[in-house]
């Protein structure tokens, strides 16, 4: 996962490694759109059925992620879907039936379903179905943290690297080169060097990351190599640290990180023209995580709105 809130669905097939993000630091828009079987296509250029993806197309493959699974169950007479979340936080899955032969699982129907932490939850069972060859097509996507979280940090986000350090900020609302999806809007990129190290902005909980990727360069076929660290707050909010440098990551999921903690490396990894840390906050609105403006503190305890093409200092 991707899985996630903009990222692309998942067909009913897929034992989904929730991903999540994978930022850009590129104008260009890259597109997905499915092949004859079904696949996901990467590209650079619409074809067919092809949509904008942006920042938004989000696939982990680490085997130390988040594991998000969706899958159909026949037996004792009905057929179930069943939402399975290895995650420490809750997810919120949204599925929706393509194509059916099953009457109960109407085409078009879609389903909300929130799982809770390292749970199996049923999503919807068809009773008096269980005929494992009745033909049933659905796609899903998740979102990770609490649909009720309300975003209350207790101070200001300290600049994600070293105290008394200074870096350009490369992207910044309103600017919109390449942070043009719901969970992105409010994304900061930040100009680190390769090997600069990333300290946490707040403290709270590892809830996933990607650790194994070396590859970085300007094509969407690299919009799955990202590697990042994503942390849970105690309102429910989740940070997330992206682009980070291959096999720097210095926390583990379940870890609890202090503010201001060093949890890894800046790198050159994902889709990305060169080294600089994606950083944004996201919350779960209806199924989809969106991003959330975050002010840093400056001198005096100052707030700090970050700015495009102006230099950020950690305090």
């Amino acid at each position: 996962m991707r899985c996630s809130r903009k990222s692309p669905w998942l067909t009913a097939t897929a034992l989904a490694t929730c991903l999540l993000y994978v930022p850009a630091a590129f104008a260009q828009t890259a597109y997905r759109s499915r092949d004859a079987n079904g696949q996901w296509v990467f590209s650079d250029r619409a074809a067919g059925t092809a949509v904008p993806g942006g920042d938004s197309i989000r696939f982990a493959r680490d085997p130390d992620g988040v594991h998000i699974a969706v899958e159909r169950a026949d037996g004792g007479g009905n057929t179930q879907l069943l939402a399975s979340n290895s995650c420490l936080c809750v997810v919120t899955v949204t599925l929706a039936i393509e194509q059916s032969a099953i009457a109960e699982f109407r085409v078009g129907a879609t389903y909300l379903t929130i799982v809770q932490p390292g749970a199996q939850q049923t999503i919807a069972v068809a009773r008096h179905a269980g005929d494992p060859g009745a033909h049933l097509q659905f796609n899903w996507r998740a979102a990770l943290g609490s649909p009720t979280a309300v975003p209350s940090p207790s101070r200001l986000y300290r600049a994600p690297f070293a105290a008394g350090a200074s870096f350009m900020v490369s992207q910044a609302y309103p600017m919109a080169i390449t942070h043009v999806t719901p969970d992105s809007r409010y994304a900061i990129d930040m100009a680190l060097p390769d090997g600069t190290p990333v300290n946490a902005a707040r403290e709270g909980t590892v809830i996933n990351l990607r650790h194994d990727s070396f590859h970085g360069a300007a094509a969407p076929t690299m919009l799955d190599q990202a590697n990042f660290v994503e942390i849970l707050h105690d309102d429910g909010t989740i940070a997330i640290y992206a682009h980070l440098q291959w096999d720097s990551i210095r926390v583990r999921i379940g870890q609890h990180v202090a503010r201001g903690e060093y949890i890894a490396n800046s790198g050159n990894t994902g889709f990305t023209t060169g080294p600089h840390l994606h950083f944004a906050v996201w919350r779960n609105v209806n199924g989809a995580d969106i991003s959330i403006p975050v002010q840093f503190a400056g001198l005096d305890g100052a707030a700090v709105t970050p700015t495009t093409t102006e230099a950020l200092t950690a305090y």
